[in-house]
């Protein structure tokens, strides 16, 4: 596998990892989410990912529909709080329609009303069944209270209000203004030679011209730790508890990722899902979450459980984040975790899907993709005194919570 980077003259980033398959991927990592809205379009970044693929001045709906679906391959997108992941995957062979098909899709969408009006109620049809999820709606509310007062305190869904007056103009400025060669990031993932993918990508985004306008990015303050129960009249609690951490960039960033892997990672050995679930049968369900933006970022403990055992979850929670913020942990002890997460990575790292997703966010927001190793290394290089001072941010006096109950 070897990995290649180029710029285009118009300031897009390429960069091509070439490995032996027959499942390509290509797509685009754009630095725009939730966050780059405005009051009033609350949604507008989700909106935006639902309708580019509704028409474009070259192509209707339905031939967009089936461009890639006829060959085997698919067409998708994600939004974030600060990115948007506009990507497709094929049989190797059909590079060249994928790359044309999303070039059309980021230069030339226009948004046809009919269809805005139809994809509108798509997405408030989707809002609404996710409100009826309260194990991933309480993610959504206690994002809200963390970030109070700023840009990342909304969800990415919308509000129902906004979303009903989004226009046509509205998706097309934000298209202009945010989806632009510089703050955009090409990725491919697939056998071609790299001097072929770069050429595609020059014929196809070569002609994207205009420029970023200006950002307005504002760090949200923190705000007082806070612990609320919410009654929806659920027959299991679903609660998450967290704080905020440093960002994607910040010296303990690794130390983050590890100690966000030892609380509740995808092991059933995780310290969380051994005292909480194997040893006290008070959850049905926990897992830690991380999340790193550019200028800040937050560590989220979900866990399920009868509402008789919340509290008492939560000061077990209390006990091992403190715990692990005041002891330093045994080296033997602190290698075990390492070789548990580094053989994750490896293992994760097997996917296609993976190395292509992890291109492109690495592009964009770091300039280079960090190889498996590179982050390995990284992971082994963390100290036991790293992990108590990551873990710091963790005390229980930092630890906010949210249940739904």
């Amino acid at each position: 596998m070897t990995t290649s980077y180029h710029t285009l003259p118009n300031g897009l980033r390429l960069v091509h990892v070439n490995m032996p398959t027959q499942v390509a991927w290509c797509g685009l990592a754009i630095n725009a989410g939730s966050r780059d809205e405005v009051e009033g379009h609350h949604g507008l970044a989700h909106f935006v990912e639902h309708t580019i693929f509704k028409g474009t001045k070259n192509r209707r709906a339905w031939h967009i529909l089936n461009r890639m679906e006829r060959v085997g391959g698919e067409l998708n997108a994600y939004t974030t709080k600060e990115g948007t992941m506009l990507y497709s995957v094929f049989p190797e062979q059909y590079l060249a329609r994928a790359v044309d098909l999303l070039a059309d899709l980021v230069q030339w969408s226009v948004f046809p009303q009919e269809e805005l009006d139809r994809e509108r109620d798509v997405v408030l049809e989707e809002a609404a069944s996710y409100r009826d999820t309260p194990s991933d709606a309480v993610y959504d509310d206690f994002e809200d209270l963390l970030f109070a007062g700023s840009e990342l305190g909304h969800n990415i869904l919308g509000k129902k209000e906004d979303l009903e007056n989004l226009t046509r103009d509205d998706c097309l400025r934000y298209l202009k203004t945010l989806y632009v060669p510089t703050n955009m990031a090409f990725f491919s993932v697939g056998p071609e030679k790299p001097e072929r993918v770069f050429r595609l990508a020059e014929k196809c985004f070569g002609p994207m011209s205009h420029t970023m306008a200006p950002r307005h990015r504002v760090t949200p303050l923190e705000v007082p730790p806070f612990r609320q129960v919410i009654k929806i009249g659920t027959h299991q609690a679903h609660t998450i508890v967290g704080a905020r951490v440093p960002d994607m960039n910040h010296l303990l960033r690794y130390a983050l990722m590890l100690l966000n892997n030892i609380l509740g990672g995808p092991g059933m050995n995780s310290l969380l899902n051994v005292e909480l679930r194997e040893r006290r049968g008070y959850v049905y369900t926990v897992e830690s979450t991380l999340t790193m933006l550019s200028d800040c970022g937050w560590l989220e403990i979900y866990l399920g459980c009868d509402p008789d055992d919340v509290r008492s979850s939560l000061r077990v929670i209390d006990r091992i984040t403190s715990r692990l913020a005041h002891e330093v942990l045994p080296e033997r002890r602190l290698e075990a975790y390492k070789k548990q997460y580094c053989g994750q990575l490896v293992v994760a790292a097997d996917s296609t899907e993976f190395m292509a997703m992890r291109a492109g966010r690495g592009l964009l927001y770091h300039g280079k993709m960090a190889t498996i190793d590179e982050t390995i290394d990284c992971i082994r290089a963390v100290n036991p005194e790293q992990i108590v001072q990551a873990a710091a941010f963790l005390r229980a006096d930092r630890l906010s919570s949210l249940t739904f109950q």
